[in-house]
């Protein structure tokens, strides 16, 4: 065990890489015309798009290749992102924003699970933002439940064990390159989606500004976020990283209500501001605190 005070600097970024994920929510409304496959798939071509060129700029190898030619952990990871992005994006376009965000909200709770493999010590003050965080959220929904998808709902619970499992695979290996990642996962949901949409009967190219919508999301919004989670994954372990980016539960029915017009009821608003203390509190409380706490180094994540 190394003992580490937990950084404000790589915490904030944490936080920056879920606001920036959540404008995705609203991407994924616009594109109106196309269901969530067709979406995913689109969004995907644009992630592999700009991995692939910013990789050849550096002269680096397919990384796309890479991803699925690099061991079972590799792959594994591959698997839990595909989970987290194809089950939340799904979740938000068949169920209320708001049941989106409480189920995918327990990503943290699934992460302490899978940590403990890894060694990790749950400090007191991860387990309060938790706490402070699922109030907030129960607070946001509680009026709205029977409003939500049944189908969505269970995507929204099984992206958060996804996001759970990627975010636990990144810390297994403290010296490895885990940049194909991004546009290895983003191939598996080309072939899945692709597949689902034919079987279905439906057209692999829908309209042109549905296909807008999901390459803005796969090439700018997609990438930026997680080059931020993982430039923060360098110095954050894995339970407080899942605490951190649930910024972008946050923010995804804030983002509905100020460029969608789904305004939110006085509770929502109340459980998003409890979750936002508790998730930049966590960042400031460990930056500052006296104390230090005991975690495994993370891994060294360049990803552009």
């Amino acid at each position: 065990m190394e003992k580490q005070r937990l950084p404000i600097v790589a915490s904030l970024m944490a936080v920056g890489s879920g606001v920036v994920w959540s404008f995705g929510g609203i991407t994924a409304r616009k594109a109106e015309h196309s269901d969530a496959f067709q979406y995913m798939l689109w969004r995907s071509v644009g992630i592999i798009a700009v991995i692939e060129m910013l990789s050849a700029l550096q002269g680096r190898p397919f990384p796309t290749v890479r991803a699925w030619r690099s061991g079972n952990t590799m792959r594994v990871a591959n698997l839990g992102l595909f989970l987290a992005s194809l089950c939340f994006v799904y979740a938000v376009k068949t169920t209320t924003p708001a049941n989106a965000a409480f189920l995918g909200s327990l990503t943290p709770l699934v992460a302490v699970l899978m940590a403990r493999f890894l060694g990790e010590r749950i400090s007191r003050s991860t387990l309060v933002a938790l706490a402070a965080g699922l109030v907030g959220l129960t607070v946001t929904v509680v009026s709205d439940l029977e409003a939500g998808s049944m189908l969505g709902n269970a995507m929204a619970l099984t992206a958060s064990a996804g996001f759970a499992l990627y975010t636990v695979c990144l810390r297994t290996d403290t010296d490895r390159d885990w940049s194909p990642v991004l546009p290895g996962y983003g191939l598996l949901m080309i072939v899945v989606c692709g597949g689902i949409s034919l079987a279905q009967g439906h057209t692999l190219v829908p309209p042109g500004i549905d296909i807008f919508w999901a390459l803005l999301h796969g090439c700018v919004l997609i990438v930026l976020g997680t080059a931020l989670f993982n430039a923060a994954a360098k110095d954050v372990p894995a339970v407080p990283m899942t605490v951190f980016a649930q910024a972008e539960m946050v923010f995804v029915p804030i983002w509905g209500a100020l460029l969608l017009d789904l305004r939110p009821k006085a509770l929502t608003l109340v459980g998003g501001a409890i979750i936002f203390v508790a998730v930049v509190g966590k960042a400031v409380f460990d930056a500052r605190s006296q104390g230090r706490s005991e975690y495994i180094a993370a891994p060294d994540l360049p990803l552009l």
